[in-house]
């Protein structure tokens, strides 16, 4: 199959000819290895037992004598690489693109000597968005929403609801997506049960009870894009078990899921020198691929479009919070490729919030509420037009993304932009 280029790509031709060493971060399957296969000449998998082996007993050794540009693959399976690529890094006369390193776990805190910093730069890989999995074609870029005045918005749209359904129970991890219906689901289920059985068992941990852990990620699941606290999405894990694990057991798993980078919230934003008070601090949840809720829950396209699912989620409609948490998967990595923070906003007593606040480089700010209708109406402008009044001049713009099929701007300034045409 023909390589599909991927939004990172961009970020890695601009970058990598004048940066050293360079780390592709994200959950297994996500595609990083391939990308970076497109531009290395020699590979070090450190997956395969004689490689690592080979690699543990000089690490220094074994890297700094390889051709460049090498891919250093699973680098996280021997922790002391980290440090061998900075030390060949500063033992490097020139500044071009030398090493790739690939991981599907971020190492536990004291498995390396140093940070990388000033030598590794990290950048994140998430699952593909509409664009890259060639559904769509962008037209509204967010690098000028952010870096210009506003102006105006056109084009048009074809997918529908629908569409973005089905797109998001497919899955943007690249293998699984292009797989038959039966088969991605087979797929989807063993992904889930890999990192209870594999997955987090390599990082030294052992799931003593399997099913609790699974029943976490359900309940995760099922507070996809809402702000449900940790001990609600414990009580939606554990209803009237008579043993329930103890708390520091369930925040550990969190935790680990977060390394392996599974669990992917959005944390609070924290507006520097902005008067605006009682805002919440705690994060907004979300899983790496929509698709895992998805299959976490056994919802298929027809049940979430029917609402036909028997489930009652913490808060708004479980569509609703699922179109969203595709939503910010797209528009988290048009951020990343803009020089651009994604984080979203709420006051304490709910009163008020904005689903995404991206802030670029220069402070720019962009407010952006997501809604799966075609057809907004003017009650789901309201949070958008609070903000702008807190902010004035420097909410940079504020827009509306949709199911529709148009791109335009009201009257009264806002921008509303179907989902599919919004790109770094």
């Amino acid at each position: 199959m023909a390589y599909m280029r991927r939004t990172v790509d961009d970020e890695l031709d601009e970058l990598f000819p004048s940066t050293p060493a360079i780390a592709l971060d994200g959950p297994k399957f996500v595609g990083k290895t391939t990308t970076a296969h497109q531009r290395v000449k020699n590979v070090l998998a450190l997956d395969n037992p004689a490689t690592r082996e080979l690699v543990g007993a000089d690490p220094f050794d074994a890297i700094f004598n390889e051709p460049t540009p090498t891919l250093i693959d699973e680098w996280q399976n021997v922790p002391a690489v980290w440090d061998a690529v900075r030390r060949a890094v500063d033992a490097a006369p020139t500044r071009e693109g030398k090493y790739l390193l690939t991981g599907s776990a971020s190492p536990s805190p004291g498995t390396t000597a140093h940070s990388g910093a000033g030598r590794i730069i990290r950048m994140r890989m998430r699952p593909m968005t509409l664009s890259e999995r060639g559904v769509s074609e962008p037209v509204v870029s967010l690098r000028k929403l952010l870096y210009e005045p506003p102006a105006s918005l056109s084009g048009r749209s074809t997918l529908t609801l629908r569409d973005y359904i089905q797109e998001l129970c497919r899955s943007g991890f690249p293998d699984i997506r292009s797989s038959p219906e039966r088969n991605r689901r087979k797929d989807l289920s063993s992904y889930l049960h890999n990192i209870v059985d594999r997955d987090i068992p390599e990082l030294g941990e052992t799931v003593r009870r399997r099913e609790v852990l699974l029943d976490w990620l359900r309940s995760y699941a099922l507070s996809s894009a809402t702000t449900a606290s940790y001990k609600t999405i414990i009580d939606q894990a554990t209803p009237g078990d008579s043993d329930p694990p103890a708390r520091d057991t369930l925040d550990k798993y969190r935790d680990l899921l977060r390394q392996i980078w599974i669990v992917d919230p959005v944390d609070a934003w924290h507006p520097r020198g902005i008067p605006i008070d009682r805002l919440y601090t705690g994060p907004k949840h979300h899983l790496a691929d929509p698709a895992l809720a998805a299959q976490l829950l056994q919802l298929t396209p027809e049940k979430l479009l029917r609402g036909q699912h028997g489930i009652n989620p913490p808060r708004g409609s479980l569509l609703g919070n699922f179109f969203e948490s595709f939503a910010t998967l797209c528009i988290r990595v048009a951020a990343q490729a803009v020089e651009a923070e994604v984080r979203h906003m709420r006051t304490r007593n709910g009163d008020h919030e904005v689903d995404l606040i991206i802030e670029g480089h220069d402070e720019s700010l962009v407010a952006i509420e997501i809604k799966a209708t075609a057809v907004p109406e003017n009650k789901d402008f309201k949070h958008l037009k609070w903000l702008r009044a807190q902010l004035g001049a420097r909410l940079t713009d504020a827009l509306l993304i949709t199911t529709g099929q148009g791109a335009y701007r009201r009257e009264d300034g806002i921008g509303v932009v179907p989902l599919a045409m919004l790109g770094p």
